[in-house]
């Protein structure tokens, strides 16, 4: 089992479960939290590796919603943040930016 932790701004605030409560299609947040639930469980079949530490979990529904993480030590995944097929390329380079502000926290 992996335990599924979030990404804070130092502010605390959390990006991840900011755009998870903005979601208006309640159904789409039933399916994103499946495959969270199912990624817990340590099933990756619907994730892809980016590169830099971060991967992509795809969820196959509506505009075709995407989470993006980051593993912390051997059973941490980190969400980072999350958005559509519309916004990835920008969401990955958020949750980039966000992978390496959190591995330069941690290293404090």
């Amino acid at each position: 089992m992996y335990k599924i932790d979030h990404y804070l701004l130092e502010n605390g605030a959390d990006p991840f479960e900011k755009w998870l409560k903005e979601l208006k299609d309640i159904k789409a947040r039933a399916k994103i939290n499946v495959k969270i639930d199912r990624l817990s469980m340590g099933n990756f079949s619907n994730s892809k590796p980016l590169g830099e530490g971060i991967s992509e979990l795809k969820i196959d529904y509506g505009p075709g919603y995407r989470v993006y993480y980051g593993q912390s030590g051997k059973f941490v995944i980190l969400l980072l943040c999350a958005g559509d097929k519309d916004t990835q390329k920008k969401d990955i380079e958020i949750a980039k930016a966000y992978w390496c502000d959190f591995k330069r926290r941690s290293a404090l």
